[in-house]
């Protein structure tokens, strides 16, 4: 096999594996949502996650991370805080603009979903050598790295 059909079987292995991971990712993340809270679906896990990282976040700054929009972000955020599970208040800095953070219950109900995602992920790489799984980690860091840019035509 050529060089240039070797490079070509694997990008079509890497594309074909992505496309597998996205497709159960988008599978898993309702269900991670609902663990969370039943009345949650599809980004709330990952939103909750976002601004448990953050502390503080200003909503525009949750629009910007997913890549929507301020009326989706602004249902998102209702939710939640109709939920119990995230607290709203002007930033001070800008008094137009809102910061979100965790309450104490959506932290205790984010932070359990997520212990059992981690048992999860520790049961399924249990064979792996630490050294693989930090590779692995660095490896899909990278490649979310480079997946921040536009795909171009």
């Amino acid at each position: 096999m050529s060089d240039e059909a070797a490079a070509e079987e694997a990008f079509l292995a890497v594309e074909r594996e992505v496309a597998l991971l996205f497709r159960r990712g988008r599978a898993r993340a309702a269900d991670m949502s609902r663990r969370v809270h039943p009345r949650l679906e599809g980004v709330a896990y990952s939103m909750l996650g976002f601004i448990e990282e953050a502390g503080r976040v200003r909503m525009t700054d949750i629009g910007l991370h997913f890549g929507v929009g301020k009326a989706t972000i602004s249902r998102q955020v209702k939710v939640l805080e109709e939920l119990g599970l995230v607290a709203r208040e002007l930033d001070p800095l800008d008094r137009r603009s809102s910061l979100v953070s965790l309450t104490s219950e959506g932290a205790m109900r984010y932070l359990r979903a997520r212990g059992g995602r981690m048992a999860h992920f520790r049961a399924l790489m249990a064979t792996w050598e630490t050294a693989d799984v930090a590779q692995f980690a660095d490896l899909l860091q990278r490649f979310n790295d480079l997946t921040d840019e536009p795909i171009e035509a």
